[in-house]
């Protein structure tokens, strides 16, 4: 299979490969391409050193990725990782690495930021996971129940319960096909995150001989696997909010410059080292790296130490063995066995396959320990504290109709504390029993209901209220006759939406005793937020007997009153607009660009999940990052969309192109008309004429191109023994990896050279010298009878511009032969520096004595008129 990059309508990009490490290498290209500030970002991140170039504001994060030893615990994950795996990642990375050079003279950051991209690490796709993950099971909840507590007494530990993801959630649903129009199952659904510029997920197809697979993939990450159909069986997860890590108060004690710290069995050493943070305009922190028998310490203040236990820290495993599994899943059960290798994080997974297999089932790692560790920071020296093994078999059940995951408490039950409310899941699975014959066209009908399930607390409120003005009488009149939607057009719900913001700040205002969180870093202060927590457990407030001292109806009649006498009042998409989140706050159209109206229907309670900060604003920051719809009947029928769109480029046509339908509710076809990406690239040269580059094709260039390199001219290329079936079969390999190109260089549309470029991490060319990212390799072959003076030098300033412009590759490398004093020449005169000679051991054994030489953009560019 030839290493091909196509793409759709909306610039998905679907990727076909002669293997899956090919695949893999050409996957971390596209990213590379089309996300390089994503990519650099999220490096940047799992390393703690974001604050160098973004400034003060990320130094808290970095603070927490030093001392949580991210980077570390990457390493030490990748290395357990089986040999396959690690090669696979591998490749993904090299690819990377090759383009992520040329991706970012394509992003605007980097010129805004001064940053320069940096080579990845091999185990730098598992850093990236782990650093989007790591507070993903909410740990810092437990800094607040141990606050509450402190304050409220041991009673009140759930007070604040909210029964709702405070960071990620996601809606899912598997429909058999016994309630759908073809009889086959359906798998739909959308995760719930924080809308980023670029997003989270990136809609991309991966096809070689062993797979074809279509999904969402992280950018950063190789594979696809969240969401994904490879043609006969399809999965989809959504958190599934268990608790899987824990905190430990600390003792430490330091003699001289070393440290131990308490544990069940008496004083124990602890590992201690100094790190520093630079951050851009300000000192830089010096941070001491700390780490326990439990874990390592993230919080080492006067008032509290405590450090954070979690699974692949304890274990070397980050469950990556299950990525390249799940790519080769044909069936439901090897889809299970693939996911027993599962670590981080812990999801609820539905899946369905053509012949009828059907799965739910909670996927990941959960330690067997006391229930207070769930609950609050438990003391690191009491034995029963201690992590006593793993839950060995996760929870699962029969599917025997539509089946439901929306982080609610069911399945998970065992695994967690706190789940969302039932509202969302209770609304879908409501939706999908009303009916018994789904298609997946109808799947957008649910993605985007508004009904709101948690109204109903407080409107309840509301209609016991008495001695009320009459403007206020009128709006709860209003709003209890209202339907309970939240659309964006509807003023009653923005109404409700101002009551209940008015009625959360009157509660917040009494519970001051828990303003301030003393000895609490500033990276968790949201999770100690009085105003935040009152919000999201507004429901369990207003039921509960705890608080007997707070008159609740009095304040929801002031809260009324306060709304009611507002004039006029704006429809509820007017103030809940959708702001997606940049690191250097990028818009997302770009100067000149007609802005869209980014009015969003939907709440944090609606399966249209779009959720604000709560009681502060209504700005939406967090929803559907993604909407999916996988066809088991037909795969080519399915839909999904993301916020944004498929580029990462703000300015490319494909940044945004996607925001129109997602806005709308509607789905783009997984599988619409392809376009080939075939690089190609023209310049007029004054007294030469049009000089066209353009990809070879080995069939129909084959007898051109052996005529050449069977030429005197072509003697150091080695190839003028080899017959025209042999030059074909060297060829077509070249066009079957996505590592190695081949270019004829036409000059007014005549055929005059041969130009091949290549990755040197993929070539011999590559062990001969030290590679740096982004450095292409060159062979630069000139037809039999060049027609003019300086003719070869002109094309290679044309060449220049087509690498070091159009490809955007820092430097390049040439490897002539050491006897092929032309084209030494050449180059030497063309401004390229000498390298040393080496010896390069060639694929059929021999080995070619070259002279190195390198050019560099920056040269080529000051040379260049």
């Amino acid at each position: 299979m030839n290493a091909r990059v196509f793409r759709d309508a909306y610039g998905v990009p679907h990727l076909h490969a002669g293997d899956p490490l090919a695949l893999a290498y050409l996957q971390g290209v596209d990213a590379a391409r089309d996300r390089a500030w994503q990519l650099e970002l999220q490096r940047r991140r799992f390393l703690g050193t974001c604050a160098e170039f973004v400034g003060p504001e990320e130094a808290p994060w970095d603070v927490f990725a030093r001392q949580s030893r991210l980077a570390d615990t990457a390493q030490r994950c990748f290395e357990s990782l089986d040999d396959d795996t690690r090669e696979w990642i591998e490749a993904y990375v090299a690819g990377v690495n090759h383009a992520m050079p040329a991706g970012a003279a394509r992003a605007p950051e980097f010129g805004q930021t001064g940053l320069t991209t940096q080579e990845w690490e091999p185990w730098a796709p598992l850093g990236v996971w782990l650093s989007i993950h790591i507070l993903f099971a909410g740990f810092p909840t437990k800094l607040w129940r141990s606050h509450v507590a402190r304050h409220l007494g041991d009673e009140a530990i759930d007070l604040f319960s909210s029964e709702g993801p405070h960071t990620a959630g996601s809606n899912g649903w598997l429909i058999p096909g016994s309630h759908t129009v073809s009889g086959q199952a359906i798998i739909a659904g959308d995760p719930h995150r924080y809308i980023e510029s670029p997003g989270i997920y990136q809609q991309i197809r991966l096809t070689c001989p062993e797979f074809d697979v279509l999904g969402l993939a992280v950018p950063g990450v190789p594979g696809i696997a969240h969401f994904g159909h490879t043609g006969t069986v399809a999965w989809a997860i959504t958190n599934a909010m268990s608790d899987y890590q824990d905190l430990y108060a600390e003792q430490l004690r330091r003699t001289g410059s070393t440290v131990e710290a308490l544990g069940p069995d008496g004083w124990k050493p602890a590992s201690v080292h100094t790190e520093v943070v630079a951050v851009a305009g300000a000192d830089p922190i010096e941070v001491e790296v700390i780490e326990t028998e439990r874990g390592p310490v993230i919080i080492d203040t006067a008032e509290q130490t405590v450090s954070l236990r979690y699974p692949p820290r304890v274990t070397g495993r980050l469950g990556f063995e299950a990525m390249p599994k799940l790519l080769r899943a044909t069936t439901v059960a090897g889809l299970d066995a693939a996911l027993e290798a599962w670590v981080e994080p812990v999801n609820v997974v539905l899946a369905a396959d053509t012949s009828g297999g059907l799965l739910h089932r909670i996927a990941g790692l959960v330690p067997a320990r006391d229930h207070a560790n769930r609950l609050r920071v438990v003391p690191a020296w009491a034995p029963e504290h201690q992590w006593q093994g793993w839950h060995e078999s996760m929870p699962r059940a029969a599917v025997d109709g539509p089946a439901v995951m929306a982080n609610a408490r069911e399945l998970a039950a065992p695994l967690g504390v706190e789940f969302a409310a039932p509202h969302r899941s209770g609304r879908i699975r409501a939706l999908l029993t009303a009916r018994s014959a789904w298609s997946v066209d109808e799947m957008p009908s649910i993605h985007t209901d508004t009904y709101l399930g948690s109204a109903g607390s407080v409107l309840d409120l509301l209609g016991g209220l008495v001695e009320l003005s009459p403007e206020a009488l009128s709006l709860r009149t209003e709003l209890l006759a209202w339907d309970r939607h939240m659309d964006a057009a509807s003023t009653t719900a923005s109404a409700f939406a101002a009551v209940r913001k008015a009625l959360v700040t009157r509660l917040a205002d009494h519970f001051g005793v828990l303003e301030g969180a003393a000895g609490c870093p500033e990276l968790f202060l949201p999770w100690i937020d009085i105003l935040t927590q009152t919000s999201y457990a507004l429901e369990n407030l207003l039921g509960t007997d705890l608080l007997p001292e707070i008159d609740v109806s009095w304040l929801a009649r002031e809260a009324l009153e306060e709304v009611a006498a507002r004039k006029p009042r704006p429809p509820w998409g007017e103030t809940h607009q959708l702001a997606p989140l940049h690191e250097l706050r990028f818009p997302v159209f770009a100067p000149g660009e007609e802005p869209m109206d980014l009015g969003l229907s939907g709440d944090h309670h609606c399966v249209l999940s779009t959720s604000s900060l709560p009681g502060l604003t209504d700005v939406c920051v967090r929803a559907s990052a993604a909407r999916y719809a996988f066809d088991l009947a037909d795969r080519s029928a399915s839909g999904w969309v993301v916020p944004l769109g498929a580029s990462g480029v703000p300015g490319d046509p494909h940044h945004h192109d996607q925001l129109p339908l997602w806005l709308r509710g509607r789905l783009a076809p997984v599988q619409g008309e392809l376009t080939r990406v075939q690089t190609s690239f023209e310049q007029v040269v004054d007294g030469l004429g049009a000089v066209r580059i353009v990809e070879a094709d080995p069939d129909r260039d084959l007898d051109l191109i052996h005529s050449w390199l069977s030429a005197e001219r072509a003697q150091f290329w080695g190839m003028g023994h080899l017959s025209r079936d042999g030059i074909a079969e060297i060829y077509r390999f070249l066009d079957s990896v996505p590592t190695h190109h081949v270019y004829l260089v036409h000059l007014d549309d005549v055929p005059m050279a041969l130009l091949q470029t290549y990755d040197p991490q993929a070539d011999p060319v590559g062990a001969a010298y030290d590679v740096v990212a982004g450095d292409l390799g060159l062979h630069f072959l000139i037809a039999p009878g060049a027609p003019r003076p300086n003719f070869t030098g002109n094309l290679l300033a044309v060449v220049g511009r087509f690498v070091f412009v159009h490809l955007g590759h820092p430097r390049v490398v040439v490897d002539p032969d050491v006897r092929n004093d032309r084209a030494i020449d050449r180059f030497h005169r063309q401004g390229f520096t000498p390298g040393p000679e080496v010896k390069i051991t060639l694929p059929d054994g021999t080995v070619k004595d070259a002279q190195l030489a390198f050019l560099t953009r920056e040269r080529y560019l000051s040379a260049s008129p």
